[in-house]
């Protein structure tokens, strides 16, 4: 089931750029098994944190069947989350376990389906490869493939996550560093208008933000743009 085209491309999920995200990953994941996992018609993923769910699909039918399945409580992607094991569907038309979603997938020409639950923590993934012909895929070839995709998935889960941990605090620095240059603004603005120092103009903004129960720099910006419309209307 592992194609040289699929390890090169299951390899490059963990490469990042300014576009990286988990949508993006999941994304790349599913396009990836579609096009290298012989005998696959397409993939599916499902990104499970803090009982929230984000699902991604090679095909836009994927991911109705992974949501269809997720409102019925039932199939190979529902019991693979619950219970932490692979699970193999050989055929869905004799498959008797769950008629529902046997009923579903038929619908959008599913024959053969496989289930792969891979736990990134905090998150867990479930990972669908699906087919349009009976016994695509083989117990063996399951075990061979989970082992490569919890191996990758997890190298670029991980990367993904220190980068938007570091993508975070670098927008929480520009922020504060925003929000500091506007003080100091509106800190000018009130010495010019009173004569008082640095200090005692910073201390006027703190109790009127504590009066009005508004942030420092919140309350600094309305000085400022207020100073500069009325800087405007002069002739």
């Amino acid at each position: 089931m592992i194609t040289s085209a699929l390890a090169r491309d299951l390899a490059g999920l963990g490469r990042l750029g300014t576009d990286t995200s988990t949508e993006s990953v999941l994304r790349g994941l599913t396009t990836a098994l579609a096009a290298g996992v012989p005998g696959c018609s397409g993939g599916s993923a499902e990104h499970w944190r803090d009982h929230r769910v984000l699902v991604s699909g090679s095909h836009s039918e994927l991911i109705m069947l992974v949501e269809a399945e997720r409102s019925l409580g039932e199939g190979p992607s529902t019991e693979a989350r619950n219970t932490g094991g692979r699970v193999v569907v050989s055929d869905v038309l004799a498959d008797g376990r769950w008629p529902g979603y046997a009923a579903l997938a038929t619908r959008w020409g599913v024959r053969s389906v496989l289930a792969l639950p891979i736990t990134v923590a905090p998150a867990l993934l479930v990972v669908g490869l699906y087919s349009v012909r009976p016994g695509a895929f083989s117990p063996l070839g399951a075990h061979t493939l989970a082992e490569m995709l919890t191996e990758q998935v997890g190298v670029a889960m991980a990367n993904m996550w220190d980068f938007e941990e570091v993508r975070t605090d670098a927008a929480q620095l520009q922020e504060a560093l925003a929000g500091r240059a506007v003080i100091d603004q509106a800190k000018g603005i009130i010495m010019q208008t009173s004569g008082c120092t640095a200090e005692a103009a910073f201390e006027e903004l703190r109790r009127i933000s504590q009066h009005h129960q508004v942030k420092v720099a919140d309350l600094a910006r309305l000085l400022v743009d207020e100073h500069q419309r009325k800087t405007r209307r002069r002739p």
